[in-house]
């Protein structure tokens, strides 16, 4: 089988095969990374998340057929997991999206580099789209692998397939690659509008509006629009809204109507996903060739973004000039930046929709105060802890390598410095405006007392987590290189969400007793402080002796002899 993949490859022209590993590893910017960077290898991991998350999938889906024995129950758990798989495939897809946004287009790169060199235009967009649908279709086999295996296998003998298995699996696995070709294609027709209409520095404004509103509008859908998962909730015509609004029903029905299990009344659901397929595809093809044809020459002669003349002169003191030009820099970098905004906005959904999430229920409660529970204090610490994470996770990603020399010259002050500077930076930018949102959903709270004893618990808290990622971070914000696959992201994602689960539960509970104990609140406050002390000065300490780096490099393996043993 190897064998003949690679005798169908061979046959493909060498310039096209070329292009097509070169666009397919600029999922990740290629020069935000160091020379020493495995970027097939960083992939490979997050494909291995994903095959993880199948595996749970899948788990959730056998113990869920056992457990639901019922006809009525049976039916409206097996809807509510294909709508589910469904959902999580649109999303992992739009992701994908997001983050490899205008990666089909050319841009000026592209254009200075190979324009010269005899490659047809067709070439370039082929070789672009191959690599994009490559990707695509690593996330749904990865995805899917077991999930989408064992779901049509459980639907074997439920009523309306007429072929069982034989129906059931070809049916599944077309409605994957049509909601994913559906979400993408969509994603592609409204950029390929974009940029034939608009001159292109408006288009390049606009697209970062349009990159996060995507971003937001995907993870919107998928944790806030409501569950239809029986048939009597389907077929209810004043739920027809949700399903007529919803591209993740429109593909549901699609599968139940392959599938031969689909209400006749919902048919219509079925045909907005063929329409909405077929309208995707033929925009997305039109807008690509029509982009290819005339903004090429765009690209070049017209200029891309460019600094703006009018700008506010007062800039606030956050200390000294160093922490002054760190927290401005990193400011400016974050705003300018899109592969740090779209890397940052993951963890920032997560923090307002908790937020919203607090919000909901307040405004539930009709006016009146609601209580200091559990949800409060796990949702205020989540989101503390995301905040900070994800500041600290941008911060190792550069913002433009071929500047480090001008920080490199300028390193007049030791490293401790700028090891404060950027805690000043966490400090302002992410631990402030948490705690200040938190302050707001506090106002409400009763008991006030305990409320604001929280607020004193979250803002050490966001103390102890800015000295926790300050550890050996011996870098200036956005300058150092980026070196996928260094670490285990396998390891570290399970092991992120096992500890995240395991310590904040228990760390709210405690709190929660403790607020209405004055000596257990006492000693946790100490905790809190000593622990902070104790990471403040050991980064202190450790960073006397540290120097500041600007390329990551892997860990040297030397294999002793034993010679001397």
């Amino acid at each position: 089988m190897d064998d003949l993949i690679r005798k169908l490859v061979e046959r493909l022209p060498l310039d096209f095969r070329v292009l097509f590993r070169q666009f397919f590893l600029r999922v990740i910017d290629l020069e935000a990374l160091s020379i020493e960077a495995d970027v097939e290898r960083f992939l490979g991991q997050f494909a291995g998340v994903l095959i993880m998350l199948s595996l749970v999938h899948s788990v959730v889906t056998y113990v869920g057929s056992v457990v639901f024995t019922a006809p009525a129950e049976r039916l409206a758990f097996f809807w509510h997991m294909e709508h589910y798989f469904i959902a999580t495939m649109m999303l992992v897809i739009g992701l994908f999206t997001v983050i490899s946004w205008d990666a089909a287009f050319p841009d000026r790169r592209d254009v200075m580099v190979l324009s010269p060199l005899p490659i047809a235009n067709q070439t370039i967009l082929f070789a672009k789209i191959a690599a994009s649908f490559w990707i695509i279709g690593i996330a749904i086999v990865t995805l899917n692998c077991a999930s989408g295996l064992l779901l049509p296998l459980l639907l074997d003998g439920q009523a309306g397939p007429r072929f069982g298995i034989l129906q059931a699996l070809p049916a599944w696995g077309f409605t994957l690659i049509a909601a994913s070709v559906f979400l993408y294609g969509s994603v592609l027709t409204v950029q390929g509008l974009m940029a034939l209409l608009l001159p292109r520095r408006i288009y390049l404004r606009l697209s970062a509006v349009l990159q996060l509103a995507a971003f937001g509008l995907f993870l919107g859908v998928y944790f806030v629009q409501p569950s239809l998962t029986d048939p009597i909730s389907i077929a209810d015509p004043r739920n027809h809204w949700i399903l007529a609004a919803s591209p993740t029903y429109w593909f549901f029905g699609l599968f139940n109507q392959l599938n031969g299990s689909l209400p006749a009344q919902l048919t219509w659901v079925a045909q907005r996903a063929w329409m909405g397929l077929g309208i995707a595809v033929v925009g997305s093809a039109m807008s690509l060739l029509l982009c290819y044809v005339r903004t090429m020459k765009k690209t070049v002669e017209e200029p891309d973004l460019v600094p703006g003349s009018s700008g506010l002169g007062w800039i606030p003191s956050l200390g000294n000039s160093l922490q002054n030009a760190v927290a401005l820099f990193s400011v400016r970098s974050l705003a300018r930046s899109r592969q740090h905004r779209v890397a940052f906005a993951f963890y920032l959904a997560f923090v307002v929709g908790l937020a919203f999430s607090l919000l909901r229920s307040q405004m539930a409660a009709g006016g009146k105060p609601v209580q200091v529970g559990m949800d409060f204090l796990i949702s205020t610490f989540l989101m503390m802890f995301f905040m900070v994470a994800g500041f600290r996770s941008v911060f190792a990603l550069p913002i433009s390598l071929t500047a480090n020399w001008v920080l490199r010259t300028t390193q007049l002050k030791p490293t401790e410095d700028y090891v404060a500077a950027t805690r000043r930076t966490l400090l302002v930018l992410a631990v402030a405006p948490v705690w200040l949102l938190c302050a707001a959903l506090a106002y409400r709270m009763s008991p006030t007392l305990q409320a604001f004893g929280h607020l004193a618990v979250l803002a050490l808290l966001g103390f102890v987590l800015v000295e926790v990622s300050l550890i050996h971070f011996y870098k200036v914000p956005f300058t150092c290189s980026y070196l996928p696959g260094k670490a285990n992201f396998q390891l570290t994602f399970w092991g992120f969400v096992v500890v995240l689960i395991s310590v904040v539960v228990p760390c709210a509970e405690f709190e929660l007793r403790a607020l209405h104990d004055a000596d257990r609140y006492g000693f946790m406050l100490c905790f809190l402080v000593g622990a902070g002390g104790g990471l403040y000065a050991f980064n202190l300490h450790s960073a006397k002796s540290a120097a500041i780096h600007f390329e990551e490099l892997p860990d040297e393996a030397i294999t002793t002899l034993k010679l001397n043993a």
